[in-house]
């Protein structure tokens, strides 16, 4: 299939098929008239690229583990643990860097409220 095609039926960009196939995660057969012509599994496989995207995975950390998934079930995947927890960890300092930054912009907003109480309009 055409890169169109596999485009419309995954719906991915066909520039990011192309950002993909840059970084190793697909690979057409590149026909006579240089066109690329893609197997039917590459739809399971951008499938699979688009899940670990929304888990908020790069492509770089893809590509160390999804030969393996795709092989075999993600439970029989050693290379995929480390990379969750390593995601898992940066989330969770995210959610503490933005609880604190939400607790001073609260403290903020309660002072200054606090100080145009205690003044007359103007």
């Amino acid at each position: 299939m055409r890169i169109g095609q596999l485009a419309q039926e995954t719906g991915v960009s066909v520039r990011s098929l192309r950002y993909y196939e840059q970084q190793g995660l697909i690979s057409p057969i590149r026909q006579e008239n240089g066109y690329r012509d893609y197997s039917p599994l590459t739809v399971h496989t951008v499938e699979a690229i688009k899940l670990y995207l929304n888990l908020g995975l790069s492509t770089e950390q893809i590509a160390g583990f999804l030969t393996c998934v795709l092989r075999n079930k993600e439970a029989f995947c050693a290379e995929i643990m480390p990379v969750y927890e390593k995601k898992l960890a940066e989330i969770e300092a995210q959610i503490q860097q933005l609880t604190q930054i939400r607790s001073n912009l609260l403290d903020r907003i309660a002072a200054f409220q606090a100080e145009r109480a205690g003044k007359p309009d103007e």
